[in-house]
């Protein structure tokens, strides 16, 4: 299914959900018994809305990376669900308000039902428009070589939408039989693609050097007929590329990066001061005098632990936290354990709670960290990794954050083996090539979520 299209059924689902949740709310408004004002049923009525749309959002229920994964797409629908119904339960016992547990039950169960059938209805109607032709294109691909061959095998193996009639080639071209059939020879493509109603040509042929394949273009579009270059970039890179246009000049690099825009990364810094000097002024005010004193009491030893950590473009900052270790010589040497003998009694329930990062707020108002990105590492394991993943010293084009991406995501904590390490790097490389505020946002409210859930790799 197309982007046009993938956006409109994203549209229509999350209006589904909405609309599904609102309807079961006034069925039982309209068929209970009720002793309460109805200015208390708006009230309900308003926190269930706003409830739900702040769980679709902090879950990411309706985003383009998992909508058509169903697995995924079912993972967060129950998380959403979860924290929708946490939600209710809260606000229903932190007010005064009588609803009656019948009644509070009965929509959180309904409510959940309505959800499941329309999944069911999800999965049928994926499979319903991925059947009808308007959804469909036929495409034919010019050329037959290694790379449009892989084009159709991804286009066969991820796509209902897009109907494969074959390939042009010119036949002395042709050592091998195709499991799609070759229409005919280049010239032909088309006059072919004119005549069985084709949307689309994929040129996987270099039009340097066969000039005939823009003029093929230009027919092709006189006729409504999309054409499109597939240019070959393998020997160069064998990822996904980003291309920027300077004054028609096409300019490959290997991401986009957001941040490198100066508008956006004053956005953050803006953000980044506004909600760390909220923080420290309202709450770390008086709770760090609280802190530094049970520390005290706790064990002999400095309130809080300074270290040298890897900053952006691996500049070394003066990274802040609070004490949870009894001192000793191998802290800026040996990685925290489970069961580390070096944790004091308060240290442990500091890191279990993450409080023991709040002093980094101040890294933060200093302009050594932001808010969120990929967390710091000791100079020692920065040495370490980038030995091990050439693409480790990547997640240094931005600056370390409090909390990141791939710590909501549950790669936090002690690394023990190449593969936890290479699961943190790409959901930290994922966050500096997909940054906006509102996925920092979104972060800031998961780690509410994460910390209050409780987090078995938070020790």
């Amino acid at each position: 299914m197309n982007f046009t299209y993938t956006k409109l059924f994203r549209f229509i689902f999350a209006l589904v959900d909405f609309l599904a949740i609102n309807i079961i709310y006034l069925t039982f408004l309209l068929n209970y018994q009720h002793s309460n004002s109805p200015t208390e049923y708006l009230i309900l009525f308003i926190v269930i809305d706003i409830a739900w749309i702040f769980c679709a959002y902090i879950t990411g229920l309706y985003v383009n990376d998992q909508f058509f994964n169903f697995e995924k797409f079912a993972k967060r629908s129950v998380q959403a669900f979860a924290l929708f119904t946490i939600s209710l339960l809260v606000f229903y016992f932190l007010h005064n308000y009588s609803y009656g547990r019948a009644y509070m039950s009965l929509n959180i169960i309904f409510m959940g039902l309505a959800l499941l059938i329309s999944r069911v209805f999800f999965i049928w109607s994926m499979a319903y428009f991925g059947k009808q032709q308007r959804f469909s294109k036929k495409v034919v691909l010019l050329g037959y070589n290694d790379l449009s061959k892989q084009l159709v095998n991804y286009f066969s193996s991820n796509t209902q939408s897009i109907s494969i009639e074959g390939y042009f080639e010119d036949y002395h071209n042709i050592n091998e039989l195709s499991i799609y059939p070759i229409l005919g020879n280049r010239d032909e493509c088309v006059s072919y693609a004119i005549a069985n109603n084709v949307k689309e040509i994929y040129s996987t042929i270099s039009p340097e050097k066969h000039s005939y394949v823009y003029e093929l273009a230009q027919t092709a579009e006189k006729n409504m007929i999309r054409f499109k270059f597939v240019p070959d970039f393998r020997m160069f890179v064998n990822r996904n590329i980003h291309v920027d246009i300077v004054e028609s000049i096409p300019i490959l690099s290997f991401r986009s990066e957001p941040l490198e825009d100066i508008v956006a990364s004053s956005k953050k810094r803006l953000f980044d001061v506004f909600f760390s000097l909220t923080l420290i002024i309202f709450f770390l005010s008086w709770l760090v005098p609280i802190i530094a004193i049970l520390i005290k009491l706790n064990s002999k030893g400095p309130v809080f632990f300074v270290q040298l950590r890897s900053g952006k473009d691996n500049k070394e900052f003066w990274c802040f936290k609070f004490r949870t270790l009894t001192v000793n010589v191998d802290s800026d040497s040996k990685q925290v354990t489970r069961d580390d003998h070096r944790f004091t009694k308060f240290g442990k329930f500091l890191r279990k709670t993450s409080l023991d990062e709040l002093p980094q707020f101040f890294n933060v108002l200093l302009g050594n960290m932001s808010v969120v990105g990929p967390r710091p590492h000791m100079l020692k394991h920065t040495q370490d990794y980038s030995r091990i993943m050439d693409e480790y010293m990547i997640r240094h084009f931005v600056k370390p954050g409090v909390t990141g991406w791939a710590q909501v995501n549950g790669f936090r904590g002690e690394i023990k083996d190449e593969d936890q390490l290479r699961k943190r790097i790409e959901h930290d490389i994922w966050y500096l090539e997909n940054w906006s505020l509102w996925l920092d946002v979104r972060i800031i409210f998961l780690t509410l979520y994460v910390t209050f859930k409780g987090d078995e790799n938070a020790f």
